[in-house]
C-alpha cells in the first residue's frame, strides 16, 4: 500500500522568499503523523502544499495516490487551518450541518462531529460568541464530518485546556486506529510524544522523519526538547562545514 503523503524535493517561494528547500517526506497511512518546528519553519507552507493549496515552485505532492488539489481528494481530504474557518453568525450546529450538507452527510453525522470535539452543550450557540478554543474545535468539527481518509490539523490543540488537548489527541489515536491518517502540527514539543511518527523542520528544512523513540536515540537523550535542540546543532554543523 502505498504511503497516505509522498512529498518530493518540494521548494516553494512566497513572497520572495524560499520557504521549503528541497523537502521530501513520506507520512505513512492509518498512523498520526506529528509535524514539529518552530513558529515560522513552513509547517503551514507545507500543509498548504498537501491540501493542493499552495503554489509550489518545484518538486511534487502525492496525496492518497493523487497529485495533491485533485477534485477527486475533495471529500478524502479533511483540512484545519489555523484561523477557525468557520461562520461567524451561525451556530455550532448550523456550521456542522452545512459542512456536512456540503459532503453529503447528514444531521446525525453533523451531531456526532460537534459531540466528538466537546462542544455539545455548545451546540446551539452562535459561533461568534464563542472562546477561541471553542472556535478551534467547532472549525475541526467541520473538517471532521465527512469522516476523511486524511486529515491535516494545523496546530489544533492551541488554546485549548489540558483536558481537552488530551481529550483530542485521544480521539486522533482513535481515528487512526480506524484507518484515518492524520498530519498533525505543533510548534510545543511536549505533543511530539504523542505522535507515531515525526517529521521535524527548521526553516523549511527537515532534519529528522522517524518515530519518536528513534530520535530520542539518534540524539542520545529521553527528552524530545533536548533531542530537538541537538539535531538542530548538528543539521547547523553540516550546512556550515559539509564536506
Amino acid at each position: 500500500m502505498e504511503d497516505a503523503i509522498a512529498v518530493r524535493d518540494l521548494v516553494v517561494d512566497r513572497g520572495g522568499r524560499r520557504v521549503l528547500h528541497g523537502l521530501s517526506a513520506v507520512v505513512p497511512r492509518g498512523a498520526v503523523t506529528g509535524l514539529l518546528g518552530p513558529s515560522g519553519s513552513g509547517k503551514t507552507t507545507l500543509m498548504r502544499a498537501v491540501v493542493g493549496v499552495q503554489v509550489v515552485t518545484a518538486g511534487t505532492v502525492t496525496v492518497l495516490g493523487r497529485p495533491a488539489g485533485s477534485p477527486e481528494l475533495r471529500h478524502r481530504v479533511g483540512y484545519l487551518t489555523q484561523a477557525p474557518s468557520v461562520y461567524a453568525d451561525l451556530t455550532v450546529r448550523e456550521n456542522a450541518r452545512y459542512f456536512a450538507a456540503l459532503h453529503g452527510r447528514g444531521r446525525a453525522d453533523a451531531d456526532r462531529a460537534v459531540a466528538d470535539v466537546g462542544l455539545a452543550r455548545a451546540a446551539g450557540q452562535l459561533v461568534g460568541t464563542l472562546s477561541g478554543g471553542q472556535r478551534s474545535r467547532a472549525s475541526l468539527a467541520c473538517a471532521l464530518v465527512a469522516e476523511p481518509e486524511l486529515v491535516v490539523l494545523d496546530e489544533p490543540t492551541v488554546g485549548q485546556d489540558p483536558v481537552l488537548r488530551a481529550d483530542l489527541w485521544a480521539q486522533f489515536h482513535a481515528m487512526a486506529a480506524r484507518g484515518t491518517t492524520l498530519l498533525v502540527s505543533s510548534h510545543v514539543m511536549d505533543e511530539a510524544a504523542r505522535c507515531d511518527r515525526l517529521l521535524l523542520i527548521r526553516e523549511g528544512r527537515l532534519i529528522a522523519d522517524d518515530s519518536p523513540a528513534a530520535v530520542r536515540a539518534a540524539a542520545g537523550v529521553d527528552d524530545l526538547d533536548e533531542a530537538f535542540l541537538r539535531l538542530i546543532r548538528a543539521h547547523q554543523a553540516d550546512q556550515e562545514d559539509p564536506s
